[in-house]
């Protein structure tokens, strides 16, 4: 019996180590890895520059705590800020941690302007921030907050992305809005680009904060460095996570100067965020990501692989029913149970996630080949065909 506590239902293999968009079990199988450690493995698996990055600080200093200055650190958040719509950078340990440090942002913004009680925040149904007692909350999912004592107060779900629900959701005690541009855990759903310029008119017009959580959909994870880019806003905080550090555990809370305003020395704080470690290898997928041509290739690779996909949705009506998302955020909509496809696809030995809505996810590393793009699709192929004879034996 494993000292584990029991909190995943783990899929029955293990890996030994990875190269580019492949892991290797200790037997020396190779599966193509289109889940990516749920979004996390930005630029593949033993990236020569990420390991460079790391091994290079990590015979430096390891730690130091933010009593100190991290010059790492300075030149992190001066390159995020000037690349995003940002001018303050918090840096964390993970997603949940930058979505806590947003959530408070957002409320000592209003408490220091005066208005104390604006600390509720409008979130959307489906959503997904975290595991932490706060964002559960804010999630709303019932899975995640039953059992926990009771839920959070400040969050208000709307059920559907309609404008005017938004706006009858609006009080005297409402501090914001958040929302991620792309649902990832809650089923690859995108939000429509009108709709974000909606939520930024809006959040305008009644001296509201916008936040995006873009902790799984950004770092150029749909083709542009963050994805309310495509509609032409920018929020004035944001989550981000996952990517950022392309493995090494790295989130960032990120925010416009008049919207930091209240986060002051000893308003908040991270014994771990920003160490040594985790900035060197944050400047080094910066390297990668900044390149020109970087996010144009995660654009052109989307679209093949976009067609590759509608061609196998066509193909197999009975194990899918639909395409969604955006750039190499993508989501494959079942007609199977989605727990179906996933192991059918490991068998084929290709390695994809779960998401609500019965929906797969394609993860790949955003650096990823036509030819490894081939190859998925051929074991998605597999995937389908096994499925289908499963279900013919059945019948």
């Amino acid at each position: 019996m494993s000292a584990v506590l029991p909190t995943y239902a783990r899929a029955p293999i293990a890996f030994e180590r990875g190269e580019g968009a492949r892991l290797f079990t200790a037997d020396g199988e190779a599966y193509l890895d289109f889940a990516g450690g749920i979004a996390v493995s930005l630029l593949g698996h033993a990236h020569p520059g990420l390991i460079k990055a790391l091994t290079d600080q990590a015979a430096k200093v390891w730690h130091v705590s933010n009593v100190f200055q991290i010059p790492g650190q300075e030149r992190l958040a001066q390159r995020l800020c000037e690349a995003s719509f940002a001018d303050r950078a918090f840096f964390t340990n993970s997603g949940a941690e930058a979505m806590e440090c947003a959530i408070k942002t957002a409320r000592k913004y209003h408490a220091v302007g005066g208005h104390p009680e604006r600390y509720r925040l409008i979130t959307f149904e489906g959503a997904f921030h975290g595991r932490t007692l706060a964002t559960i909350a804010a999630g709303g999912q019932a899975k995640y907050i039953e059992g926990f004592g009771p839920k959070v107060e400040g969050f208000d779900q709307v059920t559907a992305l309609d404008i005017d629900a938004v706006k009858a959701a609006i009080g005297p005690e409402t501090a914001g809005i958040l929302i991620e541009p792309v649902q990832g855990e809650g089923g690859v759903r995108v939000v429509p680009d009108a709709f974000l310029r909606a939520l930024r008119e809006l959040c305008d017009d009644e001296g509201l904060l916008l936040i995006c959580d873009e902790i799984q959909c950004g770092m150029g994870r749909t083709g542009k460095l963050f994805a309310h880019e495509w509609a032409g806003v920018t929020p004035d905080i944001m989550a981000v996570a996952k990517g950022i550090g392309g493995g090494f555990p790295l989130g960032a809370c990120l925010a416009t100067e008049e919207a930091a305003r209240g986060m002051t020395a000893g308003t908040h704080g991270s014994t771990y965020g920003g160490n040594p470690l985790a900035m060197a290898v944050g400047n080094a997928v910066l390297d990668h990501v900044l390149v020109p041509g970087f996010l144009e290739h995660v654009q052109e690779i989307s679209l093949r692989f976009k067609q590759g996909l509608a061609a196998l949705v066509d193909g197999h009506p009975d194990i899918f029913r639909g395409l969604r998302g955006r750039g190499l955020l993508l989501g494959l909509e079942c007609v199977v149970p989605n727990t179906e496809v996933v192991a059918a696809a490991r068998n084929a030995h290709l390695l994809l996630v779960g998401a609500g809505d019965n929906v797969v996810r394609l993860l790949p590393p955003l650096n990823i080949t036509a030819e490894d793009v081939s190859a998925a699709l051929e074991a998605l192929e597999q995937a389908a065909i096994a499925l289908e004879a499963n279900s013919a034996r059945s019948a």
